[in-house]
């Protein structure tokens, strides 16, 4: 018989404590498993943060699994258990506790990192078999120094695993050429919510495979990725150019992102930041290179409290002679209509351009802001809003800044796949948005707390506007919030969390659904 799965609902705080019942010695005994099960320390206190700063939930246990089995043991003593869950966690990098489970167990994906990594060949062209705890760094530079291939679509920052990313979506500056990088796996290794160990992809197993895929962990734990791969280039010319005008900068943006392949850059994003010269919000954050400098008197005296900016990518080989890459550079960037004088562009090798995030968090680990809280926000916005967005928002609530990034940058609905549990916005063009926030070290908590604030005016705002938006990453607090999210696609979403985790294990921290006793 399967049980009903009652969608979550944050009110009900008597389920959430209910849940501190259960007894360790007894899961212990329960599990058996070849990898560790650590009960309290140091473990458990990581594994009941994450990179948001803003939860703390203490799991029951965390086990470190060696591999499937291990993982399908956990869970499998979750459902003889009367109210234990299980959740996969990366490299801790949710934002709102998604990859937690209160008094449940967490599996350490990272100690599965090595169990796969195997290139092969198909008539449709090259991948590599990964794990789902390997981090996308390592699958970098393993697939380039070993085999000169790399995969197509990438995030932005790379010190996240392929379970992580592709239980979301995984979007960055390639995305409106090949995709996110659930459009980019053509099979993968599950253990749903029953227990299971199953091999699926488009042919076979099909609705496992595209429900896992953005499934934000609901039906199941990706164990193994086969990842889509091409040649990777040698170098990379990195451009930014600066524009006063958002009509502008969305204008060139969709342009470039609806171009052939080989007629538009290999990378496409774009940022806001404020007119002035706050080294953390400002000018200061738009050269590529020390040697470069900002010069603001090459901005019209018209230009407003904000400024946009397109940063650029194109692939080279070093076969490839100089005075090619810019001829090929002046093609695409002379139809552009920024502002002369503020072209900022540098040459790099490709991975050092692919890494180029870990700088900066190198950075914020010296400065202590890697530690801090970082309430970010993470938004699908459709091309028909984005205007009246960036008129409230970007020029109004977030006119001085949000003490990091503020990503903006269109991407193309037909990359996607529908089947896949990832919703968007309507429409062919649709924008990313990311508010970036880092929260200074010497921050009272009264800031922090701004900066959440100020997140969920944003969203409420959108919801009365009638803005056509869906939460990246998302996290909401009740079950009319998520019914909303998904829209039509709610019944799909519930159908298939009956199918393959009709017991409500995995991923608790989402706080969609209830554990069934």
């Amino acid at each position: 018989m399967i049980a009903y799965i009652e969608p979550y609902f944050l009110d009900n705080d008597a389920d959430a404590a209910s849940v501190t019942g259960q007894s360790f010695d007894g899961v212990s005994e329960s599990l058996h498993i070849q990898g560790e099960i650590l009960c309290g320390g140091a473990a458990t206190d990581i594994a009941g943060k994450d990179f948001g700063g803003m939860n703390c939930v203490k799991p029951l246990a965390v086990v470190r699994p060696v591999g499937p089995e291990d993982i399908a043991g956990a869970v499998r003593a979750a459902l003889r258990s009367d109210k234990l869950t299980v959740a996969a966690r990366g490299n801790g990098h949710s934002i709102n506790g998604q990859a937690m489970a209160e008094r449940g167990l967490v599996l350490d994906m990272r100690s599965t990192a090595e169990n796969h990594f195997e290139v092969g060949y198909l008539p449709g062209g090259a991948f590599v078999d990964v794990s789902g705890g390997a981090l996308w760094e390592n699958v970098l530079k393993r697939c380039v120094s070993e085999y000169g291939l790399a995969p197509r679509s990438w995030t932005d920052y790379l010190g996240l695993t392929v379970g992580g990313t592709l239980s979301n979506a995984g979007v960055g500056g390639q995305a409106f050429r090949y995709g996110p990088q659930t459009s980019n796996v053509t099979e993968l290794d599950v253990v749903t919510g029953n227990g299971d160990v199953v091999t699926c992809s488009e042919v076979e197993n099909s609705e496992l495979f595209f429900s896992v895929l953005g499934g934000l962990g609901q039906f199941g734990i990706i164990t193994r990725a086969r990842v889509l791969l091409q040649p990777a280039p040698d170098m990379v010319r990195w451009i930014r150019i600066v524009y006063t005008e958002f009509d502008e900068f969305t204008r060139d943006a969709e342009w470039l992102v609806s171009q052939k392949d080989e007629s538009s850059f290999d990378y496409v994003e774009g940022f806001v930041f404020v007119n002035g010269d706050d080294p953390v919000n400002g000018w200061p954050t738009v050269p590529l290179h020390p040697d470069h400098d900002f010069d603001p008197t090459q901005l019209p005296q018209s230009s407003g409290s904000v400024l946009y900016c397109l940063e650029l990518a194109l692939h080279y080989r070093d076969s490839d002679s100089n005075s090619t890459v810019d001829k090929r550079v002046e093609r695409l960037i002379g139809r552009l209509r920024f502002v002369e004088g503020l072209r900022f562009e540098v040459d790099l090798p490709y991975v050092d351009f692919l890494l180029r995030v870990k700088r900066a968090e190198e950075i914020a680990k010296v400065n202590g802001t890697w530690e801090t809280p970082h309430p970010w926000l993470n938004l699908f916005v459709s091309k028909r809003d984005i205007g009246e967005f960036d008129r409230t928002v970007f020029k109004e609530l977030a006119k001085n800044g949000v003490g990091g990034p503020m990503l903006v940058y269109p991407l193309l609905r037909s990359r996607w796949d529908d089947r896949a549990s990832v919703v968007l916005p309507e429409g062919e063009i649709f924008y990313i948005v990311a508010l970036l926030r880092f929260v200074p070290t010497c921050a009272k908590t009264s800031s922090f707390e701004k900066m959440v604030a100020q997140n969920q005016e944003i969203v409420q705002w959108c919801v009365r506007k009638g803005i056509d938006f869906k939460l990246y990453l998302p996290h909401y607090k009740s079950r009319e919030e998520w019914i909303r999210h998904f829209g039509n696609r709610w019944s799909r979403f519930v159908d298939r969390k009956t199918m393959y985790d009709p017991m409500a294990i995995l991923s608790p921290g989402q706080k969609i659904f209830n554990r069934a006793p």
